[in-house]
């Protein structure tokens, strides 16, 4: 669980250690506005400090349309409800498991970089869950850190990913201890097994709309 420092920093060190990490929380916002539809569920899982959500927001054009954000963290959703304040559409920020929220009536799902830290054993009921949430046409956005197809791949994707930091700033001592801390609780899985994943719990297609290094963003179909 992220607590009040890191929800702190969580700005600037998510946009310094995702490439493109503004960019789709834009195309959210536009994705929202294609596909949200009238008397249906938004859900924003792992929203920690609500960008999706807040992106959700300015997408959405129906009013009838509850935005529903879930984290496990009190340090983030403190933050994230001060900065939805004064938005036109209120955005209900929940505190609980997302592997315990049942999905109802949903056209727009987002797990934004939040999947890759659960036990893999638990990614097939969750998608799962969404799936079978999701209205006809309902859509599942989910963006993540991914390991290569090979060995020879990765290794060529987690160097590129390291110049990014360098260009960023971060030395590369913050480097070294950025990845030991993730590795202890991030497990990437390769592209192929994403889709192979979303395929075999129901989901009619999955579609890569951005790539940067090894991060990547499916738009995924009901």
């Amino acid at each position: 669980m992220f607590d009040a420092e890191v929800a702190r920093v969580f700005p600037d060190m998510i946009s310094r250690s995702v490439p493109g990490y503004a960019a789709i929380i834009n195309m959210i916002e536009l994705l929202t506005r294609m596909h949200a539809q009238p008397g249906t569920r938004l859900y924003d899982l792992g929203c920690s400090l609500g960008a999706a959500s807040l992106a959700m927001a300015r997408g959405l054009q129906h009013p009838d349309c509850p935005i529903i954000a879930v984290d496990n963290a009190p340090a983030m959703l403190e933050r994230a409800r001060a900065h939805a304040r004064g938005l036109a559409h209120e955005i209900a920020f929940r505190q609980a498991d997302i592997r315990e929220v049942t999905i109802e009536n949903a056209s727009v799902v987002v797990l934004n970089f939040t999947l890759q830290f659960l036990p893999p054993a638990d990614r097939s009921g969750l998608l799962r869950g969404i799936r079978e949430g999701l209205a006809p046409g309902g859509i599942l956005i989910l963006s993540e850190k991914i390991a290569g197809e090979t060995p020879e791949e990765d290794a060529v994707l987690v160097e590129m990913h390291h110049a990014f930091k360098r260009q960023q700033g971060y030395s590369e001592l913050e480097i070294s201890q950025k990845r030991a801390a993730l590795e202890r609780v991030l497990s990437p899985e390769r592209l192929s097994t994403h889709r192979e994943r979303l395929e075999r719990v129901g989901f009619s297609r999955a579609d890569v709309w951005f790539r940067c290094f090894n991060f990547v963003s499916i738009v995924a179909r009901k």
